[in-house]
Order: C-alpha cells, then structure tokens, then sequence
C-alpha cells in the first residue's frame, strides 16, 4: 500500500515529524516497507541564472552558456533548444548526482570546450517524463536550494512516498483514512472531518438494477450523470496518482482510483450511452466471454458474479469492468456503481481468471459495507467538481447486509493475554478512537473492521495503540514449586529415542511431506480413494503415504542422480493406512545403499548387506525397549526380496519391524541403482513395560561363570538356520542365554541337498557352577531338540 505524506496530511492533522510518522506505523503493525523522499534525491540542486548563450565553435546544436550560480559564473555547455540567455535554471555542479541518468557530473570537455555542470530537464531529474528542453524558473533567487524552491511553488513534486506491508486481516488499512485513523488513536494528530454532503437528484434514473443473487452481492448503489466532460484529470490528482505508481487515465477513471485508495472503496463508472437497457446482477452460467478493460478476453465458469445489460455482461462483480461500457473522451452520460460483492466469491473468481486488479485486491479482504451509500455520494461530487454534469437520483437492488456485532471488553484480560499494565480508560479511549462503540462493557465493532472476532481482538487493539513494542516475554507463574511433570507421552518419548538412535547410527534424516503421488502409494499397496487428497499441492502430492520408504526411495533416486552413490537415508514419522483422523501410525524407516565407506589400501570397503540393516533395526528396537528375545520370521510383503528378509516378531502375530533387500521391481520403478537396503519399524507395537517408574532397573550380574558349546548339525539344504536356532534355544530356556551361527558350509563330502550349521550356545548359571555332566545333559538335550525339529544329526 502506497500514499503519499501530503495525502495522508488530507485526513490527519499532525505536527509530527516523518520519522516520527514511520516508527509509528511499523509499532501499529503497518510495517514500513520503503520511504521515497525527493527531497533527498534532488537536494544538491540548485538554481542559476544563464548570463549568456553563445553558439559552439565547433557544433551548431550547442551553446556555450555563462550561468551565474551561488559560486561565482560558471561555463556549461547545453544542448537544449531552450537554452538561452536570461531565463533561470536548475543547475548540478560537478560532484552531484543526476537520478535520471545515473550519472555523477564532472569537469569535461566538449568538443574541445570546457563544461563545468549541467543544466537539467524534469526528466533528468525523475520529476516528469519532459525532456525537450531544460527547466525555465518563472521565479528563484540565484543559488537557492530547487527543493525548497519546488516546497514553495510545486509541493507535488517533492512529496515523500510511504510504502506499507498490509496483513490480510487489515484490510482498513488498504485505504488512507484507515491509516490516519491508526495513527491519531495513536495520539500523532486528530482526524479530519471528511464528509461530503448528498447530491439531491434531479431527475429519475434511467437505468435500474435488479439482483438475482443477493449473496453474490448484497447491495448495489447506482445513479447516472448527464453532461459531463471526460478530459484530463487536474494535476493535483494526476501528481498523488502517479506518486504511488497509477498511470492517469482520464477524469471519470482517475476519481474511481483515487476512492479506491483514498477510501478503501473501489468504484467503477459505466459509459451510460453504451448500457443497453437496464442492468441486471447475478451469476454466470458458464462458458461467456467477456471482454475485460485489461485489453484481454475471458471465458467464464459457473458461478461468477457478473452484472449484464440486455446485449451481455458489462462487468466482472468486483474485479474488473468491461470494454465494451468503459468510458473514453467521448462520454457524456456515465453511471456509476457503488456495490457490496461477496469476498470470497471475488476471492475465487480472480484465481481462476488470474486478474489481479486494485479492485478484487480490496473486496476479497473486506472493504466497509456501511460506506457504500457515502461512497456514491462522494464519487458525485467529485464528478460534478471536475466534469461538471447533472445527477440523477440514487437506485438502490438489495439491502445493506448487517454486519453489526458487540464483544465485551475485559479490562483485565490485557495484563493477562499480553503482559501489559494499561489503565481501563485508556483502554476505552483507544478502542473509541479507532471507531468502536463503547456501550458499558461491551465494544460495538466498526462496520470496516470485518476482523475483530472475538473478545481476545479487543485486547489486541488496546495493545497494538498502546505500543507493540512494549510487549515483553514474562515467563508463567509456578503453581507448584518442584521439578515439573514430564510432557511427552510414552509414544513422543519412543519416537524421540528412535530418531535419536537412527541418527547416531550414521543415517542422515529426511523430511517429506506426508503425501506422495498416486504410482508411489499404489506400489506401497496405498493410493486408494480413502487416502486421495480433494485439492492436493500438486500431482506429485495426491495421496497420504502409505508408508516411509517411498519418500527415501525418491531421496535415493535424486542423489543418485547428481553422483551421490553411497548413502544412509531414515525418517521417522506417521503413515497412513485410511482417511479418518485415528488411521494413521507411526514408523521408523531407513535405507541402505552402495557400500559401507571409501576405498582404501586395507581393502575394508563391502557393499552394505541384509546383516547390516538388521544390526541396525535391532538396535533401535532395543533402544525403543523391545524385549531382546524376539522371532526372525519370513513372509512379509511383496516390497521385500523374497529369500532377503526378515520379520521381527513377538510370535507370529505381533510384528515389531521388517528388514532386508528391497525387491528389485520396487527399485526398478523408482529407478534407482541397487541393490538397497532398508528397515521398518512399528514403534507402536513394541509393549510397554507393566510397572512405571522414573528409574532404571536394578543391573543384575552373575558372579558364575558362563560356558560356551559349539555344535555342527548336518540338516537339508532347504532347512532354515531359524528353525535350528529355536529348536537348541528350547532344550532349557532357563539355562541357555543365547543361541548364535557362526558357520554355514555346503558341498564336500556333505553330498547333494546337505548343508552344515554350526552354533554357539552359551550356557549361563545362576545358582551353582556347572559340572561335566551337567553340560553334557543340556547337550544331550540339545541334540535331541535340534535333530527332532530339522532331521539333522550331529556332524561328526
């Protein structure tokens, strides 16, 4: 939002000084953005007097001109057509800076002749687009400061331009009275009254309104006015137009401009003449074309708030006018419309047609409501002041919506919600001087601010006059004294072990989002219609995840791409197995791929392997607080390499986590290079301790001393190393402590279809020292489980 000083000074009285003004706005939450002071720009200016202007020795376009300035005369050759004796100019000396021409002047010559300045055009100097010759003063004194010269005579020009940051939920400030109005509850001046009185009408109107649709648009004020001259708008409202970046138009458009930041109130004038019958608001039926003022044509969707004469829409309701009605030199008879429209209809109706207008900008965020019958009068006026014309009477379609609302005012609640002591008075006098109502305790809102809600709004006001910058962190009184109530629950304590474990295990965490694209979900026995998001970020985004892996997979294929080979990938974060809020759960991913380090000389360098993954998974179950005797079973999903894999289980209904190779189909459709490697928790299924309590369990150490056996069983080839381990695990679990292979051989003597499996089984006392025919009475057992359950014998 741009202004400029001297227009906000149009509706605030003030003595302030502009920085004082600057500091103010950005503590009101009207964040200043950019200062533009010519003032500054063209402070090195001054004014001369041309003595003489002879003709260039040596080019016919020159002149040799003497310029009398406030050190002494001065020679400075000049082009201009204009240049001559006796006339007053604007001089930059050698050492100044011209904007117009990003040029600082310095000593030279031309032509062989000495130059020492430059006599300057507006253009030159960023003041106009003029540049046919050099500026002639009618009046100044030699040596005098043009700024100031220009403060005295033409104040347009050297206005200071505020530019200003509006939050959606500001949408008064998007008009100046609404900033003036912010910075004399502040205290920086006193608003100026700014009404203007109602034109009586002279005759009928000629064109009626009728709405179709009166939540499209609740309200509409129209008139005509006959005989109006449509030329140039005057330099005082061509100068605050262009200042904050409006290119003048014509008279009849250059008023509606002005409203529309002056006021907040966007207005549009019809080309009477051009309006075919009368005017009729409501909604598109789809496929219309309409030809826009922004030289482009529309085909309309359903649904769109347009206002139609008998030959077709004129105009798009509160985003743009249309061509064919716009008014041009030749109009005499304009009807102008002053209309409430829906915002959030404006809101979709500019997306889906992608204009972006001054208009649309305002009514989707809220203009006044209460102010549309002013408005009309207003635009009058100023009609009838610069085109001159007769006024009908005003036709009203609809009523005025009621947008009146009251919230109490709780004095107290400013020290509670912002930490501020603010007497009830001057809270009162602050919310009255920003428009509120006081009646009592309750606080009847403005009709322009559509948002204050709610009695916590209330407190904001008080705070932001008050001063935003007052505000101070203080931290909550203690109830009671003591070390605090852990926050986190048992899951958020799990899923922080689980990040912080994968972390130190050497991964490197990911980030996604939560949805993914269709292909991925599908593959991930996802992307069903329950998951399918209604109005996704984008195609890649049109489902819930089903899974982690599909979002490392894609991290994979990106490194990859851009020579990263070797990697270590996790996330840990929800899944989702349907659409409802409770179908979700948590998981802990991660991916393997390429080798375990660098080549070296020592020859360490391997490709990461199933072990590797399953190490780690282990670990972060362990760290979760799995008990450590779990199942490895097979028979997970397809996503899994079938003979690569493994189920951690807590029997064969309670899955804890699976690991191993990712199938190579699933790379293949990710394009990623394998093999890989990956792991996938359930954090959720890990059971939770029986007793709670703050401290660890007590260590518990055998003083006996443990005895380690190894065994060698010949077994079928297709017999599963698993299935032997249960089997010597079984033959006294109070005794055997763990059960491990460490060697597997095939071929040989062994013969066809036989492998060998040899284990380690560690025996741990508890109450006495084990004796030989102890250990051979568990190895007896041993034996006897191992051959039962596989059919293996003991390898001699």
């Amino acid at each position: 939002m741009k202004f400029t000083l001297s227009w906000l000074k149009d509706h605030l009285d003030t003595e302030a000084s502009l920085d004082d003004i600057l500091y103010a706005l950005t503590d009101l939450g009207l964040e200043v953005e950019g200062v533009e002071n010519p003032s500054e720009r063209l402070s090195a200016f001054t004014i001369g007097y041309v003595n003489s202007a002879e003709k260039h020795p040596d080019a016919d376009k020159l002149r040799v001109c003497q310029v009398q300035t406030d050190e002494g005369e001065l020679q400075i050759i000049c082009g201009a057509p204009n240049a001559r004796a006796g006339i007053k100019v604007v001089i930059a000396k050698p050492g100044v800076y011209v904007p117009g021409i990003d040029t600082t002047i310095g000593v030279g010559k031309i032509r062989g002749v000495e130059s020492y300045g430059m006599m300057c055009s507006e253009r030159e100097m960023e003041l106009s687009e003029e540049h046919d010759g050099i500026i002639e003063l009618p009046s100044g004194e030699v040596g005098q400061k043009f700024t100031d010269w220009l403060a005295e005579h033409d104040p347009s020009k050297v206005d200071t331009v505020i530019e200003i940051a509006i939050t959606p939920n500001r949408p008064d400030a998007l008009g100046v009275r609404g900033i003036a109005r912010d910075l004399a509850a502040r205290g920086l001046g006193t608003l100026k009254a700014r009404d203007a009185d109602p034109v009586e009408g002279t005759f009928l109107c000629p064109i009626n309104v009728t709405i179709d649709d009166t939540d499209a648009c609740p309200v509409f004020y129209g008139r005509v006015i006959k005989g109006v001259k449509n030329g140039p708008s005057p330099a005082w409202l061509q100068d605050m137009l262009k200042a904050i970046g409006l290119r003048p138009i014509s008279a009849l458009v250059d008023i509606t401009n002005f409203f529309t930041y002056d006021r907040n109130r966007p207005l549009h004038v019809f080309d009477a003449n051009k309006v075919k019958g009368d005017l009729r608001v409501h909604l598109s039926e789809g496929g219309e074309k309409f030809a826009a003022l922004d030289d482009k044509d529309y085909t309309l969707e359903a649904g769109m708030t347009v206002i139609s004469d008998a030959d077709g829409i004129e105009s798009l309701g509160g985003i743009m006018g249309g061509r064919e009605s716009s008014c041009d030199e030749t109009t005499t008879d304009v009807f102008l419309e002053a209309a409430f429209f829906d915002p959030i209809r404006t809101a979709h109706t500019g997306r889906k047609l992608k204009i972006n207008s001054d208009a649309r900008y305002r009514f989707e965020r809220g203009i006044d409501p209460e102010w549309t019958p002013a408005g009309i009068e207003h635009a009058t006026r100023m009609i009838l002041d610069l085109c001159g014309g007769e006024a009908s009477e005003v036709v009203v379609a609809g009523k005025m919506p009621d947008h009146s609302r009251a919230y109490k005012l709780d004095t107290d609640r400013v020290q509670s919600l912002v930490g501020m002591d603010i007497p009830a008075e001057t809270q009162r006098a602050s919310l009255e001087a920003l428009g509120f109502v006081m009646d009592g305790d309750m606080a009847q809102v403005p009709s322009w601010r559509p948002d204050v809600m709610g009695e916590a709004d209330l407190v904001e006001e008080v705070a932001r006059i008050a001063s935003l910058t007052k505000l101070e962190g203080r931290p909550l009184a203690r109830v009671d004294a003591g070390v605090p109530k852990p926050i986190l629950t048992p899951m958020q304590k799990r899923e922080q072990i689980a990040r912080r474990t994968i972390a130190a295990l050497g991964y490197n965490e990911c980030v996604h989002y939560s949805f993914i694209d269709a292909k991925s979900a599908e593959i991930f026995s996802g992307g069903t219609d329950a998951t399918k998001l209604e109005n996704p970020i984008s195609s890649e985004m049109s489902h819930m995840r089903p899974a982690l892996l599909p979002g490392l997979l894609q991290a994979a294929a990106r490194n990859q791409a851009r020579g990263y080979n070797d990697m270590a990938l996790f996330e840990v974060g929800p899944a989702f197995h349907g659409g409802e809020p409770a179908e979700q759960h948590l998981l802990a991913s991660g991916l393997l791929i390429g080798y375990t380090g660098p080549k070296d000389v020592h020859g360490t360098r391997r490709a990461v392997d199933v072990y590797d993954v399953k190490a780690d998974a282990e670990a972060v179950l362990s760290a979760m607080g799995a008990p450590a005797k779990v199942q490895i079973l097979r028979g997970a999903d397809d996503t899994w390499h079938p003979g690569r894999h493994g189920k951690i289980c807590l029997g064969p209904k309670k899955l804890l986590g699976v690991f191993g190779e990712v199938h190579p189909k699933i790379l293949a459709a990710f394009d990623i290079k394998g093999p890989a490697m990956a792991f996938t928790l359930w954090p959720a299924e890990i059971p939770f301790p029986k007793s709670k309590t703050a401290t660890r369990p007590a260590l518990s150490l055998q003083d006996l001393q443990a005895v380690e056996r190894d065994y060698a069983f010949v077994v079928d080839a297709q017999v599963e190393a698993l299935t032997l381990v249960n089997a010597a695990a079984g033959a006294d679990k109070a005794l055997i402590e763990e059960v491990r292979v460490f060697d597997e051989f095939i071929g040989g003597s062994l013969g066809e279809g036989k492998k060998s499996l040899a284990i380690t089984v560690r025996m741990q006392p508890t109450d006495k020292t084990l004796k030989d025919e102890d250990i051979e009475a568990v190895s007896a057992k041993i034996v006897e489980k191992v051959s039962k359950a596989t059919g293996g014998v003991l390898r001699g």
